[in-house]
């Protein structure tokens, strides 16, 4: 379990896990070692270019409704109140090429998220499930789902631009600073979306690349 409860909650304040927890907080244009701990997420999986597959927008129209009836679950029933937190993504692909050099979005895989405090429990996921199913049942209501997530070793770095335009980014941390400092890529890229689409100019988007790692054992 992630140690992000009682010691950052009380009745009076509203808490802000970006800036309480470490593994939301990114330099541009360096790389940094980092631990995260066990935490637990939203999560809805899918496939496809996230521009065009309705899977994608159905799967961020579910999310966000259950992490709304969550925080306010929490404030009125715990008298713990929180920011919802950004949108993540698990990317990956068969062929990883896919995923950095190529850009074929068509061959994604993804995993969809929205972290969640962990004094939120399973019955309270459960009820906010049906009290949503109650008023409307958006498409992929079904597939979500309330998970821990364990990445331990990460390199992570504030990207700052277009989506598109990662790549240099990502190339850099996997091909040179990961094997130049005796690390080797483990599980599934991770991306933290600090910006609001809707809101920010394609340039100034800022996203946090995370790369889970191990270190090399010498022989």
């Amino acid at each position: 379990m992630t140690h992000i409860s009682g010691q950052y909650a009380t009745p009076t304040m509203k808490i802000d896990f970006k800036r309480a927890l470490e593994g939301y907080k990114a330099v541009p244009d360096k790389f940094e070692i980092i631990n995260i701990p066990d935490m637990q997420y939203l999560m809805v999986d899918g496939h496809g270019d996230p521009n065009t597959s309705i899977e994608f927008t159905n799967a961020i129209q579910a999310l966000y409704p259950v992490a709304y009836k969550l925080k306010f679950a929490s404030k009125v029933n715990l008298g713990k109140d929180y920011t919802v937190m950004p949108l993540e993504g698990l990317w990956w692909s068969d062929d990883m090429a896919a995923f950095t050099t190529a850009r074929d979005k068509s061959k994604w895989d993804w995993t969809m998220m929205i972290m969640q405090p962990d004094w939120i429990t399973n019955e309270m996921f459960e009820a906010a499930i049906q009290v949503i199913k109650e008023k409307s049942t958006p498409a992929s209501l079904d597939k979500v789902r309330l998970e821990h997530l364990h990445e331990g070793l990460c390199v992570q770095t504030l990207y700052v631009g277009a989506y598109d335009n990662e790549t240099e980014t990502l190339l850099k941390m996997h091909n040179e600073f990961v094997p130049n400092n005796n690390l080797v890529l483990t599980k599934k890229h991770h991306e933290i979306y600090l910006s609001d689409l809707r809101k920010t100019d394609p340039d100034k988007l800022k996203t946090i690349l995370r790369q889970p790692v191990a270190r090399l054992t010498r022989a």
